[in-house]
């Protein structure tokens, strides 16, 4: 069996969490450029009912996963297997444990973002919280997902590496 990896040709974090003042979000941020992407939920930091979220967007040329099927490089459909595999990062930071992370699809075009900023939010523009590009909002804040399929993964000691099987929505974009 043979392994074909697709690397991301774009990602970013985006977040609606609290900017260090505790009174402004930071919705309007991204950190397209940054080396990793953060995934996080930090409940009553700004009050007792606050809650902060972050979203990662990575997008794949599904163009060259169709070139290399028509090449032969990859097998017919039902013949493979896709994965979504992103690998969790070392921290000095506390992680939490017991959670479920959910992925679903984006269901319109954004742009990467050139910010880098994961602690103070200070690169705004292209897709935040707010907006997919520059020049178009998100529909629902924190963006546009398709409702279905949606894939899950359980986190014990919050140390492990998403895995999940994506098959079916290659298969469908193919």
């Amino acid at each position: 069996m043979a392994i074909r990896r697709y690397v991301a040709n774009a990602d970013n974090t985006i977040s609606n969490a609290y900017k260090e003042n505790l009174r402004t979000r930071a919705t309007g941020s991204n950190m397209g450029q940054a080396d990793v992407s953060e995934v996080f939920s930090i409940y009553a930091r700004q009050s007792t009912s606050s809650l902060e979220l972050s979203r990662v967007l990575t997008q794949f040329d599904i163009s060259q996963i169709s070139s290399d099927r028509t090449a032969g490089t990859i097998p017919a459909s039902g013949s493979v297997s896709f994965y979504l595999r992103l690998y969790n990062a070392e921290t000095s930071k506390t992680v939490p444990k017991n959670f479920t992370m959910v992925a679903q699809a984006i269901s319109r075009s954004w742009s990467e973002g050139d910010g880098l900023d994961l602690e103070n939010y200070k690169d705004v523009g292209k897709s935040n919280w707010i907006s997919a590009s520059s020049t178009a909002a998100w529909t629902s804040a924190g963006g546009d997902y398709h409702s279905s399929p949606t894939f899950t993964q359980d986190f014990s000691t919050g140390l492990e590496d998403l895995e999940i099987d994506i098959t079916g929505l290659v298969e469908n974009w193919l």
